[in-house]
């Protein structure tokens, strides 16, 4: 049964400092940068530590309606298509997945060679606004996945902001994760991002007919 659950963990503040007005000696509001305009040609991914492990984030506008974009995600299968094809990701649990809370997903994969079992359950779903995965067995120590999907308004019609938050945590420490994991994350998802825009920059009746 599907189920509302739109709690979302907060970020990490920010440090601001309040900066003196050379003229008049008195304080003045903090500078703050305006934000960047997100380019629909490059991935925006960033990962910080959080108190129980990192936190990677990675935001993508993709030129469709949310109604469009999200049964792309809700099919499991899907997620071989972005996967870098040097994972060989492939989903064991046999077909048809039906998505929603409590549903169970296996599948095997490759880690710089290593072969991997992991298993994944859903722990929220909201369509088509959000929905939650967490490793159940696998290599992280701790792994929860939160998809995200905003309806927003776009030059042509609706569009879709979708946000990928991962917070995990993994053994080794942070050498290994500076030296292998990071880097290995933001190449997955340079990759996700790249197959994405491509699938959603096919015909629309092309992307309807991928996610049948």
């Amino acid at each position: 049964m599907a189920t509302d659950d739109s709690n979302r963990p907060g970020g990490v503040a920010g440090d601001r400092r309040t900066r003196l007005n050379p003229t008049h000696g008195g304080p003045r509001r903090p500078l703050v940068a305006a934000p960047a305009p997100q380019s629909p040609d490059r991935p925006d991914i960033s990962i910080t530590r959080v108190e129980r492990g990192y936190r990677l984030v990675a935001v993508q506008r993709i030129p469709r309606p949310r109604e469009e974009v999200f049964p792309f995600f809700a099919d499991a299968f899907n997620l071989e298509a972005i996967t870098p094809r040097s994972l060989r990701f492939q989903i064991l649990t046999p077909p048809p997945i039906v998505m929603s809370r409590e549903t169970i997903i296996d599948y095997r994969l490759r880690i710089r060679g290593v072969p991997v079992r992991w298993r994944t359950e859903i722990t929220s779903w909201s369509p088509p606004r959000r929905f939650v995965d967490e490793q159940r067995r696998g290599p992280y120590r701790r792994w929860v996945h939160e998809h995200t999907f905003e309806a927003v308004p776009g030059p042509g019609g609706e569009e879709t902001i979708m946000r990928d938050q991962v917070d995990y945590a993994l053994p080794g420490g942070p050498l290994v994760h500076r030296l292998f994991v990071a880097n290995d994350l933001r190449r997955i998802f340079t990759t996700r991002f790249e197959r994405v825009a491509a699938h959603f920059a096919a015909p629309a009746a092309a992307c309807e007919d991928a996610t049948r």
